[in-house]
């Protein structure tokens, strides 16, 4: 479980939060990916292959930084305060 802690802290790297993109939701390294529209699709029923197909810009950490999320927020972690927060550029 420990390795989970510390490769999921490395994971939530990838999601960022900024004000001006989709009102503030997490997004998957500061691009216009919604977390919250991966895990949509995951839930759907697509595969990994797919989504990364359909975004080519995505890498599979990207696709398990927003498990990772998931899991942790599921689990009651206080995750939002550990997904930087970056400014407009």
């Amino acid at each position: 479980m420990e390795h989970l802690h510390t490769e999921g802290a490395d994971l939530l790297d990838r999601i960022t939060v900024r004000p001006e993109i989709f009102g503030g939701k997490p997004v998957i390294r500061g691009l216009r990916i919604a977390v919250e529209h991966i895990l949509a699709m995951l839930a759907a029923g697509d595969t990994a292959e797919t989504i990364l197909r359909e975004y080519p810009d995505l890498r599979p950490a990207d696709i398990q930084a927003c498990l990772c999320l998931a899991h942790r927020s599921v689990a009651g972690e206080r995750v939002h305060d550990r997904i930087g927060v970056r400014a407009a550029s």
